[in-house]
Order: C-alpha cells, then structure tokens, then sequence
C-alpha cells in the first residue's frame, strides 16, 4: 500500500481556498496545468511510500503515541509559491512549529514501525495546488497568491491516508486518497 501521514483540512477551509484559487484557472497556461481535486487537498507530513501490510499493527500504534504527544493547533492557508516550474502550492501559516514537529514525530514513529520513510526533503507545509504538465510558467500563479491570507482553523487529527495512483490510461485520470486510520490530537 502507498501511504502518507497528513492534516486534512476542514470543509470550509477548503471552500474559502477553492474560491479564493479560482480566478487561477483563468491565468494564462492553466490549460497546461493538472489541477488538484479540493476533495484530496492535505498537507503530508510523512511520505511512506509502498508499506507491507504486514506493518500497519506497528506503524498505527506509533502514529498514534505520535498524535496524542502534540495538542491541536491552529492553522490557516496563507501565502503560495512554486517548486520551479513544476508544482503550485499555498502555504501555511499558524502554529507551524506544532504541525513541524507533528511531521517530525509521525516521520519517527514510521521508522520505528519498519518503514522507510522518504527523508529526501525537510518538512515544509503546503499544499499542491496545480502540477504542469508541460512547460508552464508558474511565476504569475505564484505572485497572485502571495498575499492570501485564509481563515484560521484548527488542526485536531493526524490521519494515515492511502494513495491510490490512477494506472488505466484514463486521460485527467488523478490520484485518489482514502483515509486508512487517523487519531485525535492531545491525550
């Protein structure tokens, strides 16, 4: 199975960011852009990868020690930006250094159940927007989010989400995610 650790955000944060992107899809390129579905929008935390079954008793258990070691936190989507020309993100902004260490400890807890746990980046919260397909310059995108500034909401649940990769040829065809286990944050 192909997993991740993640916060979900709320339904209304998801709709203020829907509206709040919406002008985006207008900009000139957006046709060369794979859009994400508000439906699937998270922050990971921890990328897992393919994890043996086998593992989940261990890696749940320790997910769960992790959740219930750092208290709910508030959040809110602000700002954007861009990895190159490849992906679109919003950012966060809030407790970040309650949901980095959350990141930390769910990252820590996966190795300890087993799994290697993918450590080629540091944590930095965001959320993919848009992925190009082609060549896209992501600048202006990136400049017209600069300055968004959402509603806080509070992060409450740390969920091991599941990652099921479209694999027909199905054009537009995009990831699907399925919450696997998740656990309330605080004791």
């Amino acid at each position: 199975m192909r997993l991740f650790a993640a916060v979900l955000p709320p339904e209304a944060a998801v709709v203020e960011l829907t509206d709040a992107t919406a002008s985006l899809r207008g900009l000139p390129g957006a046709e060369g852009l794979r859009w994400t579905e508000p439906s699937g929008w998270h922050f990971t935390l921890a990328f897992l990868g393919e994890v043996d079954p086998e593992l989940l008793p261990e890696l749940t258990e320790r997910l769960g020690r992790a959740a219930h070691r750092h208290a709910p936190h508030e959040l809110r989507f602000a700002g954007g930006g861009r990895f190159g020309d490849r992906v679109l993100w919003v950012g966060a902004d809030g407790e970040r250094t309650i949901l980095r260490d959350l990141a930390r400890s769910a990252a820590a807890g996966a190795r300890r159940a087993g799994v290697a746990v993918d450590t080629t980046h540091d944590f930095r919260p965001h959320l993919t927007l848009a992925r190009a397909a082609g060549p896209v310059n992501l600048r202006p995108y990136a400049e017209s989010l600069a300055g968004f500034s959402g509603t806080p909401w509070t992060v409450e649940r740390l969920e091991l989400m599941r990652s099921r990769l479209p694999g027909g040829g199905v054009p537009g065809e995009r990831p699907r995610y399925e919450t696997v286990a998740a656990w309330e944050l605080g004791g």
